[in-house]
């Protein structure tokens, strides 16, 4: 039984159901097969048996009756007539005497001279009484050394001597021809074996269907758990329709973690948005003398300027990205502020495009089939939105690149495309790289000034809340793009 579950063990079957289905099969053949074997051999012991017991009892009397015979018939006859009294249909005798002499039953020469040689060979070696195949017959095979009186044996010289000894030894074989019990028994084996396939087929299948109904609820908990959002947590909530006491309990589990999880991401979104609230008032006062400062540089040193200039830039940063945060966390409240209108998207691109190419230096390159496109979202977030974008493509690409922003109307829907020539990104980043503070390994970067990993957040976030969607195409060595799709302006 362990290396079959050790088997079973090692190969790698993803699904619970097969994973079931095969074992009961498995074991299922392993019983039924077993008791097939042992049935059979059972059935087979007492076909044996049952002419066993007939042949013995012949082979016992049969010396018995040679010597009554022998007292009122020549001992040629005497035998013979003993040998064809203990003879029935299908039961063939003969006796060998130790002088080589074979006499036997009047119906063994009905049988083939080829059959008949073959079963007098069988007789020469010791034998258990077993069913034997000859030629197309099948026969159980009984032979004994018996003691045959003297005067049994043919007076001649060469035995004179053992006269006088007195008994002589002999041998007396028996073969009972039960080819058709046989074949009747072969035929049941057959059938038995044709009906231990078919309970075996109805088995797997009424296991198969049997197991995936029970492990509906396990599907229902993965469909529900696989629909969940991180914004709708609080209101999501495990009901099975009639599980099993495990899987209840299991849902009860799952109910209690997702109310810790709520919980949880309550207080952290309260957190943030309290933290991003309270610092950026003062950073930004402070954020403003370190400006004011700087303005009056006549009256500082190089290593000063120095100083107030990084610290001005790490403040802005770190404004920016309490800004980023607090829009995060009104999103998740659904308190972001969004004013949907139709807007050229021709001319923000442009702007866009004089803006990033004023504070990067690279350049950015405009593509659109159609002269105007409009389209229904906040200016000012999609603006933010193609800013965060295309800071994104200018820090994983070559400086000798340029950005391409795209754009184009498919029916009802507007599709924006930035691309890049970077290094592109792996399918393990993709997955992820729409999280929060998921940053990829920061060595790809050629801008020392990277963020913290929520550009791309705030993007998804931004597209998200004005009715469209981002997702991101990319290949090693070959670069990325980032693809928003937003509902087009219908008149």
């Amino acid at each position: 039984m362990k290396p079959i579950t050790k088997l079973f063990h090692q190969i790698n079957v993803p699904s619970l159901r097969i994973r079931l289905t095969l074992g009961i099969a498995a074991f299922s053949t392993l019983g039924l097969s077993s008791l097939g074997l042992w049935t059979t051999w059972k059935m087979q012991q007492i076909l044996i048996n049952s002419h066993k017991q007939y042949i013995e009892e012949i082979a016992t009397n049969l010396p018995r009756d040679i010597s009554l015979y022998s007292e009122m018939l020549p001992q040629e006859q005497a035998i013979d007539k003993a040998i064809n009294k203990s003879t029935i249909n299908n039961t063939y005798l003969w006796v060998k005497t130790s002088n080589k002499d074979l006499i036997e039953s009047n119906n063994l020469s009905s049988l083939s001279q080829s059959t008949k040689n073959e079963l007098v060979s069988l007789t020469n070696m010791p034998i258990q009484p077993y069913i034997y195949k000859v030629k197309e017959n099948y026969f159980i095979l009984c032979s004994s050394n018996v003691k045959l009186n003297n005067h049994l044996q043919r007076n001649s010289q060469e035995n004179s001597k053992e006269n006088i000894q007195g008994n002589l030894q002999g041998k007396i074989s028996i073969a009972q021809d039960i080819t058709k019990d046989q074949k009747m028994f072969l035929s049941m084996v057959q059938s038995i074996i044709i009906g231990y396939f078919l309970v075996i087929t109805f088995i797997l299948i009424t296991t198969s269907i049997y197991i995936k109904y029970s492990l509906k609820p396990l599907h229902q908990i993965s469909k529900i758990a696989e629909d969940i959002k991180l914004e709708e947590i609080s209101e999501v909530s495990l009901h099975l329709n009639n599980p099993p006491q495990e899987l209840e309990e299991l849902a009860n589990t799952l109910n209690i973690m997702l109310s810790r999880l709520s919980q949880s991401w309550e207080k952290e979104k309260e957190f943030v948005s309290n933290v991003s609230h309270e610092l950026r008032t003062p950073l930004t006062i402070i954020h403003g003398y370190l400006q004011s400062l700087l303005r009056r540089q006549q009256n500082l040193t190089e290593i000063q300027k120095e100083a107030l200039e990084i610290a001005a830039s790490e403040t802005e940063k770190t404004i920016k990205m309490l800004q980023d945060l607090l829009n995060l966390a009104r999103a998740d409240n659904g308190h972001l502020h969004l004013n949907i209108q139709p807007i050229l998207l021709n001319e923000l691109v442009s702007e866009v495009k004089e803006m990033t190419q004023k504070y990067s230096g690279r350049d950015i390159e405009v593509l659109a089939n159609d002269k105007n496109i409009i389209v229904k979202t906040d200016s000012t977030h999609l603006k933010q939105l193609l800013l965060n974008l295309i800071d994104n493509a200018v820090n994983y690409s070559n400086p000798s690149t340029p950005i391409i922003v795209k754009f184009h109307q498919e029916k009802k829907v507007v599709i924006i495309q930035v691309c890049d020539q970077g290094e592109g990104i792996s399918l393990q980043h993709q997955s992820r790289i729409f999280e929060r503070f998921y940053r990829i390994d920061e060595a790809r970067s050629r801008s020392n000034s990277s963020g913290v990993g929520l550009g791309l957040s705030i993007a998804k976030t931004l597209v998200e809340a004005m009715g469209g969607s981002i997702s991101v195409r990319s290949k090693l060595g070959e670069g990325s793009t980032f693809i928003i799709s937003l509902p087009a302006f219908m008149n």
